[in-house]
């Protein structure tokens, strides 16, 4: 009797899929059996690339003479710690029973390379057998019996395979000849200047990227010169209540287009400020007239769902917790069946997902936070028309759709830790959130004059919760609650090099939302061409902010958007939605630079600086093989293995790409020689590591988390 045999990535899957199939058998070391199907595993990579040795004893020293290393056929190896478990796979891909064999590792890129690598090193016997791909978004039983019922033969995933072995080939190039050649070259200056016995620079396609964006982005803040502005601000008397107004040079005032001024509601100087007052107080009485008044409403739709960069955001913003926890915890929950896979890019739902999403939401009933909201979402039939809005779209997605709750496994809900269990509720209420309307503000402009000088004010009133119902409102913080009687949204993301005044963005400074109960009766009242005594007028000064260092999520989010870095605008279209790595690599990626000393990580606050040998390994990668810091190049690569993966370019039209840039960029580093410089370099970035900068810059981590 033939049998079937399924191969799951990890131990915890592989038992997920004996109990969908029903696989009740013997359990034996390394599998488990029944009389018509087995069900084993791999432990992670069980294959791994040989090291330069394995193809000449001669490549075990690292030499100039030996460099570029082109191999014309790779090598492969098993994993040492893994060998048992890859004897007892490839043993049971050899038997004569098992007639068809079921792929059922991590539906990716990566899960892919990892069976295909096993295939390949237990023989070409395997490939004689029916082999099927089964693809699935999630671990709930329907799930695994819908992905084996549906699952395709392997050959529609050779293209994926293709661009899997390519990305590693790419990597494994790059790492070995860049990190070689650059080592050999300037290692010995680092360990000079660093008083340490050997340097050995570590050089990757996505990483030094990586690295470079954060060494950039600190020299910009190093380099920024703060520039103070004046503001004059106006507080009118109307009924009980003071309405404050700011103050604008627009057209008809006496400092329109003036060069005193630093921007139209500031001057570059205090003493003007205080002239612009005395002027206004010159004026009897000193009275405001509301000369407009608009008002009109104003919609918030829900945000998309989740892909991992945008949950690994907003847990280091929210929990202050690294990328690399934040995907640890979702994947404890997608293997404990509480939410879909976790590695997506996506951040909407297939169609044929939204026709059965009423399942998700049902499911969500028996879990107490949320259950109001999906009784509500099933009574009133909002799930009927998902498909039809912008949070369903078959053209954006690849692998998978969004990162969702699936409804089901909330029996292991009380296992997690109080972290998992707060990253769950935030992936729940983002899903629920996509059925309820828009939240509806009214926004009400006033502009108050006195005599030509015209003061600015816009309130928002919260009409309808909407999305908020689930969401939640918006955070206030404590000092916008000195505001009188108003208060004002959750701090908005302060964009780079944008002006700050007082702590708030331009957008804080000209919208207050209104919660005081007074304040709105008030603002519902105000007619237009109404008197408003002055009660006092101000000066605030502001300045300018530097750019702000990069957390672990925005970073995260900044390798996923790298294509907006990048000024030509032909190829960043080009290159749109691809990025710097993957959602798979990402966290890892940022975690290995944190470990090998090159960036900082602060686990308190997640933001992200480099260190004095980072700045340094940045310095001799920028005067020796600069593309490697740039987006462009690591983007249009990453575009490149997804061309391969649609099979739009063949896997030989990359390979030729590959190794000629490979081979241009060693060569090329290997004949330069500018040790010298670099020194001056060196020392440029080592006055920033002295001890009373180290406590300035720890500082100015500690504001701005």
């Amino acid at each position: 009797m033939q049998k079937s045999l399924y191969i799951a990535e990890k131990p915890s899957v592989a038992q997920e899929f004996a109990k969908a199939l029903k696989v009740a058998g013997s359990r034996s070391d390394g599998y488990i059996e029944s009389n018509d199907a087995i069900v084993t595993w791999c432990v992670g990579h069980l294959i791994t690339m040989s090291y330069p040795e394995a193809y000449d004893p001669k490549y075990k020293k690292w030499s100039l003479e030996t460099l570029p290393f082109l191999p014309k056929e790779y090598k492969y190896e098993v994993i040492k710690d893994a060998s048992k478990q890859f004897q007892i796979v490839k043993r049971l891909l050899g038997r004569e029973d098992v007639g068809t064999i079921y792929v059922c590792t991590d539906s990716g890129r990566e899960g892919e390379y990892i069976y295909r690598l096993v295939e390949q090193m237990a023989g070409p016997d395997v490939k004689k057998k029916s082999r099927k791909r089964v693809w699935i978004d999630s671990q709930t039983e329907e799930e695994i019996l819908k992905g084996v019922r549906n699952a395709k033969d392997l050959s529609a995933y050779d293209n994926l395979s293709a661009a899997a072995y390519l990305r590693a080939k790419e990597d494994y190039l790059m790492g070995i000849n860049f990190s070689r050649v650059l080592t050999l070259k300037y290692g010995p200056a680092l360990s000079n200047y660093l008083h340490t016995k050997w340097t050995v620079l570590s050089v990757g396609r996505v990483m030094t990227c990586v690295l470079g964006m954060t060494v950039r982005r600190e020299r910009e803040i190093r380099e920024f010169v703060k520039t103070p502005f004046y503001r004059v601000i106006g507080s009118f008397q109307a009924a009980e209540q003071v309405l404050e107004g700011e103050w604008r040079a627009v057209e008809g005032s006496r400092y329109f287009a003036s060069p005193l001024l630093y921007k139209e509601n500031g001057f570059r100087k205090r003493e003007t400020a205080q002239e612009l007052i005395r002027l206004l107080q010159e004026r009897q009485p000193v009275q405001g007239i509301l000369t407009s008044l608009e008002k009109k409403k104003e919609k918030k739709n829900p945000p998309l769902l989740y892909n991992l960069a945008e949950i690994q955001n907003d847990c280091s913003r929210i929990f202050k917790i690294s990328p690399d926890a934040t995907l640890t915890i979702i994947q404890e929950l997608y293997e404990k069946k509480l939410v879909t896979y976790p590695r997506t890019d996506a951040r909407v739902l297939s169609s044929a997902v939204a026709k059965e999403i009423d399942k998700n939401i049902r499911g969500l009933k028996n879990f107490a936070p949320m259950a109001a909201f999906a009784d509500e979402i099933l009574a009133n039939g909002s799930f009927r028309g998902i498909a039809k809005t912008r949070y369903v779209d078959d053209k954006q997605i690849t692998d998978h759709y969004a990162l969702v709750p699936t409804g089901q496994g909330l029996g292991a809900y009380g296992s997690l830790s109080p972290v998992a269990k707060d990253v769950y509720a935030l992936i729940c209420r983002r899903f629920l959130s996509i059925f309820y309307p828009p939240a509806v503000y009214q926004k009400i402009g006033l502009v108050i004059s006195v005599g030509k000088e015209q003061f600015f004010a816009t309130y928002r009133i919260l009409l309808e919760m909407g999305y908020f119902k689930v969401a939640g409102v918006p955070k206030v913080s404590q000092a916008q609650t000195k505001e009188a009687g108003a208060r004002k949204t959750a701090r908005a993301k302060l964009e780079d090099g944008e002006e700050q005044t007082d702590g708030k963005t331009p957008r804080e400074q000209a919208e207050t939302d209104a919660t005081n109960p007074e304040l709105i009766a008030l603002l519902q009242t105000l007619k237009k061409d109404m008197i408003l005594p002055v009660t006092a007028f101000t000066v605030k000064e502001g300045e300018t902010s530097p750019p702000k260092r990069y957390n672990s999520g925005s970073m995260i989010l900044a390798m996923e958007n790298a294509g907006q870095l990048i000024e030509d605008e032909e190829l960043r279209a080009q290159i749109k939605g691809s990025g710097i790595g993957t959602s798979a690599t990402r966290a890892e990626i940022l975690k290995k630079l944190v470990n090998i000393k090159y960036l900082n990580l602060n686990k308190k606050t997640q933001v992200i600086t480099p260190t004095l040998l980072g700045e340094m390994v940045f310095d001799v990668v920028n005067v020796s093989m600069k593309q490697l810091l740039n987006p462009e190049l690591t983007a249009s690569w990453e575009k490149g293995l997804t061309y391969v993966a649609e099979g739009t370019i063949t896997p030989e039209e990359y390979m030729q790409k590959l190794e000629r840039f490979v081979a241009g960029r060693t060569i090329s580093a290997s004949r330069m020689n500018n040790q010298t410089e670099l020194r001056r370099m060196f020392d440029e970035a080592a006055k920033n590591y002295t001890a009373q900068s180290v406590r300035q810059k720890k500082s100015s981590e500690k504001e701005e988390s």
